[in-house]
């Protein structure tokens, strides 16, 4: 398929599509629609990253390994953002891995020519830093958020954000997925899962997870997840930033 037809009018991505129109014809030749498959590594530890990818739809997981192998998720990256932003940053690896946790499309452009075009366009590279200090701020808020809030909390605070990310109410999600996302036990989760569904903020059945009352799943939910959504508003744009359902 032609380059030309992959490459809509509006992306979705809402980073491409706050760009200014001439700033984005620009950059329209050097795009690439690629399709994001489950689990796949974008990007991983100290490894140098060749490629940059903004996600139209999907999302995907900033991992941090430690010493014995297990991993715990400190960043979550979807249609709003750029996986790769260490390029943004001057540097050339990452000392996390990049998973694909929900598949979908992204558009991926090499780490050369995203230096290329920050280093001719500043509305670009503005755009790209200012959003680096929403990751940073998402990053740091889940820190302080494990350490200090209850998993009933902490998991509906990252339903909310998977939920911000879905193409709709429902998506994929099994417990042992999510009891690695949070860094706690797998029973854990199901007990908090359970009061969620009892409540009847979500409905939880053979791996799928479906979102049935968004305003209750925000009560339950610490005020984390307000923290952050007002940050991303405030800096990228909150009409730029709410998904099209």
């Amino acid at each position: 398929m032609a380059r030309s037809a992959q490459i809509p009018t509006t992306p979705r991505n809402r980073l491409l599509a706050a760009l200014p129109p001439d700033s984005l014809a620009r950059l329209w030749p050097k795009l690439e629609r690629v399709e994001m498959q489950l689990r796949q590594v974008l990007h991983k530890p100290e490894v140098a990253i060749e490629n940059v990818y903004f996600p139209e739809s999907g999302w995907c997981s900033m991992l941090a390994y430690m010493e014995h192998g297990e991993a715990m998720e400190v960043g979550h990256i979807g249609f709003e953002g750029v996986i790769g932003l260490p390029v943004v940053l001057a540097d050339e690896s990452d000392d996390l891995e990049a998973m694909v946790q929900a598949p979908g499309d992204a558009f991926r452009l090499s780490a050369g020519a995203l230096r290329e075009a920050m280093d001719e366009d500043r509305d670009l590279r503005h755009l790209l830093l200012r959003y680096a200090l929403v990751l940073h701020g998402q990053v740091a808020r889940t820190g302080a958020c494990n350490g200090r809030h209850g998993i009933n909390e902490r998991l509906a605070r990252w339903l909310l954000m998977a939920h911000d990310r879905a193409e709709g109410d429902e998506f994929p999600m099994t417990h042992e997925f999510l009891s690695l996302m949070l860094g706690v036990r797998r029973a854990g989760v199901t007990v908090a899962a359970r009061m969620l569904q009892k409540a009847q903020f979500i409905r939880y059945e053979r791996g799928r997870m479906e979102v049935t009352d968004r305003p209750g799943l925000e009560g339950a939910g610490c005020e984390c997840y307000g923290i952050q959504r007002r940050a991303l508003d405030r800096l990228v744009g909150k009409s730029r930033l709410s998904h099209p359902r």
